[in-house]
C-alpha cells in the first residue's frame, strides 16, 4: 500500500547574492543550503524511494517572488514522490501539521558585529520559530536545527517550546561527522562506506572534537581500528582534528561561499538515520540534549555518538575516554556553557 505523505518544513538562510535582504531577513529559502536541500528531499534522498512528501517552505514577504520561483522549479522537476508544495510567508501555514522541521534559517554574523549581537538576533528568531512549531506542528514533530550557532539555537528552541519532547529537537553535527569519515577515507585510500564510528563531540564550532579512538575500517580480513591502520597518532591528534574543525572555513576560502551541498546532504543523512534507523553496529553523531552522559552537564545540546531505532535516538554508552579526549570534550562543553549564558542574557 502507498504510504501517506510526510510533511517537511524547510526554512532557509540567505545566499551571498541577497546580502541586502539578509540584513532585514531571518530566512530566505533560496539560500544555498535550502536550495540544495529541497530537491534532495523531493527525490527521496532523505526518507527513501517509497516515501511521498509534501514540502513546506517558509520565507518573508520581500522574498515571496523568489520563493514562488523555487516552487515552480520543484513542480517542473516532476518528482514522483512530491505530492504538494506550500510556499508561504505565514509561519502558521508553514508549520501546520509538519512532521519534520529543518531549520536552516538564522541570522549570519556580519563584519563588525559582536558575538552578542548575533546571538541576540538568533534568540529572537528561534523564540518565534519555537512558538509556531509548538502551536501548529504535528504532535511528534522532529526538529533539526542547521543554522549556526546550531547547538545553542536548538537549545533556545527547546526552551521556548516546552511541549515538544526534548528528544525531538536536535542540531546538525552530521556534516562534521561526514567530514571526519572523508578525511580517514582519503588518508587510508579506502571507500568511505568502509569507515565507521567516528565521533563528533560537543559544539558545531572550531572547538568540536573529532574522535577516532573507537572508529574502525572494514577490510578483507575483518574490521580493524582506524588508529592501527593510520599508525600515526601525531597526525590523528593534530592535523586530522584541525582539518575537520576548520573545514567550513577552508571551503569558504576556496569557493567564496559556505558549505551548501555537503550541508544539505548531511541534513538528509541526519533525518534518514533518525527516522529509519542506523545500521546495526554503527553509530552517528547528533547534537542532542545532554542527560549527563560522559560527564557532560545536562541542559546543553551537545554532540554525542548515537544509535537510532524506530524514530528514537539513544546515546552510545560505556565508551572509554582517555585523558586527551576528556580535555577536548570538556573544552567544547565549556564553550557551550558560555553560549548558553550569552543566549539567556539576550532573552527579553
Amino acid at each position: 500500500m502507498a504510504k501517506d505523505p510526510i510533511r517537511i518544513l524547510v526554512t532557509g538562510a540567505a545566499g551571498n547574492s541577497f546580502s541586502l535582504i539578509t540584513l532585514i531577513s531571518y530566512f530566505l529559502l533560496i539560500g544555498q543550503i535550502g536550495y540544495a536541500l529541497v530537491p534532495m528531499i523531493a527525490r527521496g534522498v532523505m526518507l527513501g524511494p517509497d516515501q511521498p512528501v509534501i514540502l513546506h517552505m517558509l520565507d518573508i514577504e520581500p522574498a515571496m517572488e523568489a520563493l514562488n520561483g523555487v516552487k515552480m522549479e520543484l513542480i517542473d522537476a516532476a518528482f514522483p514522490l512530491l505530492k504538494g508544495v506550500v510556499a508561504t510567508t505565514d509561519a502558521v501555514e508553514a508549520c501546520k501539521d509538519v512532521d519534520i522541521a529543518i531549520m536552516v534559517g538564522g541570522f549570519p554574523r556580519k563584519e563588525g558585529m559582536e558575538r552578542k549581537d548575533v546571538m541576540s538576533k538568533n534568540v529572537s528568531i528561534y523564540k518565534a520559530q519555537a512558538s509556531a512549531l509548538e502551536k501548529h506542528a504535528a504532535p511528534n514533530c522532529k526538529v533539526l536545527v542547521v543554522a549556526n550557532p546550531a547547538n545553542t539555537n536548538a537549545l533556545i528552541l527547546k526552551e521556548f517550546a516546552p511541549s515538544i519532547p526534548e528528544k525531538n529537537i536536535s542540531c546538525l553535527t552530521r556534516l562534521d561527522h561526514n567530514r571526519a569519515l572523508g578525511q580517514i577515507s582519503e588518508r587510508l585510500n579506502v571507500d568511505v562506506s568502509y569507515v565507521k564510528n567516528v565521533i563528533i563531540w560537543g559544539n558545531h564550532s572550531s572547538t568540536q572534537y573529532p574522535d577516532v579512538n573507537h572508529a574502525t575500517v572494514i577490510t578483507g580480513s575483518g574490521e580493524k581500528s582506524v588508529k592501527e591502520l593510520v599508525a600515526d597518532d601525531q597526525w590523528l591528534k593534530t592535523e586530522f582534528i584541525t582539518t575537520v574543525q576548520q573545514r567550513g572555513a577552508a571551503i569558504i576560502k576556496a569557493r567564496k561561499l559556505s558549505s551548501a551541498l555537503s550541508a544539505a546532504s548531511a541534513a538528509c543523512d541526519h533525518i534518514r538515520d533518525w527516522v529509519l534507523g542506523t545500521p546495526k553496529g554503527t553509530w552517528v553523531s547528533m547534537g542532542v540534549y545532554s542527560d549527563g552522559s560522559y560527564g557532560i552537564p545536562s541542559g546543553l545540546i551537545y554532540s554525542f555518538p548515537v544509535t537510532c531505532e524506530k524514530g528514537e535516538w539513544s546515546i552510545v554508552k560505556g565508551l572509554k575516554i582517555d585523558e586527551f579526549s576528556r580535555e577536548k570534550m570538556d573544552a567544547t562543553a565549556n564553550e557551550l556553557i558560555e553560549e548558553k549564558s550569552l543566549a539567556h542574557s539576550c532573552v527579553n
